[in-house]
């Protein structure tokens, strides 16, 4: 076994879309900067989430929305063509390698250590290569840990024998399962229960609470649910898994905490994430492996001495989205940047060195039919809050753009307005193509747009967008 040591202004732990940014951005500011990753460079967005989750799902959708559409319903009739299909979230995930990000890496200068890297002290990381040789990397001014997050399994009897599928197995099987049982209410649930459905499983959803997407507005969940169970899932709410057993033949034999009993193919743990901290080396700087790493808003680990390490995306437990995590790994590389060379941060600077969206206006789009978008407090974050909050509700199937999807468009908008304020505290939208909508709804929130000023933001006719000025109408009564 080989040793070398090398010397880097920044370390990077991790090289997902975070990582990358946090060493692209630390690399443009004229910091030497390394990035170590174990797996394939893109990390879980690219190969087992954003990417191949979408690719699944935008089939699904469009034939969805074609069969409602006059003139193209009755092509839209037949099955998909899940060979086609699973071709697309092929190329969509580059076929597992990465060499196009390997490109990358070096158009940037950036070096790379493939292997596992763990802490061994202050601004020290070992890593451990396939080859069974240890590189000992030293980081003059910063490590930024961007290792994600993975699935959270329950402790449930029989879950090692049964072999469940997590994200990563739901968004890259190469066949569809005949029957596929899916644990969990939340947005990996949903959306892998109508990409897999479409492509010919019959798909059991698993819910222990009483409704789908309980952290967003209720009106979601509950418009979703009724997509689900039109597309012919079969959402059983209320519903624990007790034991879990793998037949001879295969099958999966699901055991419910109320006596059911229930079979399938294959089985789907969607039930939350966990922070990719447990095999970090975090005890040799006085943290806790396995735990979430908490931050100020530059994006540094309050609990280490000397504001060298960082924890970004996923890791720090802010916002688990990849958009998100990308914008903190901007603030961090321009944070990191500025220290090095003993510059003052400045928040108001664009490109700024402090993080607050991922706090305010944070959004995201569960990719079923209907989408859900939403952006900012629900109702009920806002009522915790107490802040003085309206909320103005709209049918979106009273806008004239709605009737250019379908003649039976459903869908629903919320605004919450501070009345102190004057301005959107959050909006959630449910209904075939609002994902077009959020990013409106991000800049009024981040803008701190004040109501009297967003009326003369005229939207486009026929449009969905045409909901802000209902919105707008209802509130002004």
């Amino acid at each position: 076994m080989n040793e070398t040591a090398r010397t880097y202004d920044v370390v990077v732990i991790g090289a997902g879309p975070v990582g990358e940014n946090v060493a692209e951005r630390t690399r443009a500011a004229g910091l030497s900067t390394v990035i170590v990753e174990r797996e394939l460079l893109g990390g879980e967005c690219s190969f087992w989430a954003c990417d191949p989750s979408k690719a699944l799902l935008r089939p699904v959708i469009a034939r969805a929305d074609a069969r409602h559409v006059p003139g193209l319903s009755h092509a839209a009739a037949g099955p998909l063509d899940v060979e086609a299909v699973l071709a697309h979230r092929d190329r969509m995930s580059s076929y597992w390698k990465d060499d196009d990000q390997v490109d990358w890496l070096d158009s940037v200068s950036v070096d790379l250590v493939r292997g596992h890297g763990r802490l061994e002290g202050p601004r020290k990381v070992a890593v451990q290569t396939a080859e069974g040789d240890t590189v000992h990397l030293m980081a003059r001014h910063a490590v930024a840990v961007t290792t994600g997050s993975g699935p959270a399994l329950p402790a449930v009897p029989g879950l090692d024998e049964v072999r469940p599928w997590t994200s990563r197995e739901a968004t890259s099987a190469d066949k569809v399962p005949g029957r596929l049982a899916v644990v969990g209410g939340g947005v990996v649930a949903v959306e892998m229960a109508t990409a897999w459905q479409a492509l010919g499983s019959r798909v059991t959803l698993l819910v222990r609470e009483d409704g789908l997407l309980v952290n967003l507005e209720p009106f979601a969940g509950e418009l979703v649910t009724d997509g689900l169970r039109d597309a012919g899932v079969d959402v059983r709410f209320g519903a624990s898994v007790a034991s879990l057993a793998r037949e001879d033949g295969g099958e999966v034999r699901i055991a419910l905490a109320d006596g059911g009993q229930l079979t399938a193919d294959e089985l789907l743990f969607a039930t939350g994430r966990r922070p990719a901290t447990w095999d970090l080396g975090l005890e040799t700087v006085g943290l806790t492996p396995g735990d979430w790493l908490n931050v100020d808003d530059t994006f540094r680990v309050t609990g280490a001495d000397d504001s060298w390490l960082y924890a970004v995306g996923d890791v720090n437990h802010r916002a688990l989205l990849t958009h998100q995590g990308k914008y903190q790994a901007r603030v961090a590389g321009a944070v990191i940047g500025a220290r090095a060379k003993g510059e003052p941060l400045d928040a108001t600077r664009w490109g700024a060195h402090t993080g607050t969206a991922d706090k305010a206006a944070v959004p995201q789009v569960v990719f079923t039919r209907p989408e859900v978008a939403s952006v900012g407090l629900t109702s009920r974050e806002a009522e915790a809050s107490g802040r003085r909050i309206k909320v103005v509700d709209y049918d979106l199937a009273h806008v004239a753009g709605a009737h250019q999807y379908a003649d039976d468009y459903r869908g629903q908008a919320r605004m919450l307005v501070d009345l102190d304020r004057n301005t959107v505290a959050g909006a959630t939208f449910a209904g075939p193509g609002v994902a077009e909508l959020l990013h409106a709804a991000t800049i009024a929130i981040a803008g701190e747009v004040p109501l009297d000023r967003l009326w003369h933001a005229v939207p486009a006719f026929p449009t969905l967008s045409e909901i802000w000025l209902r919105l707008l109408e209802t509130h002004r009564g």
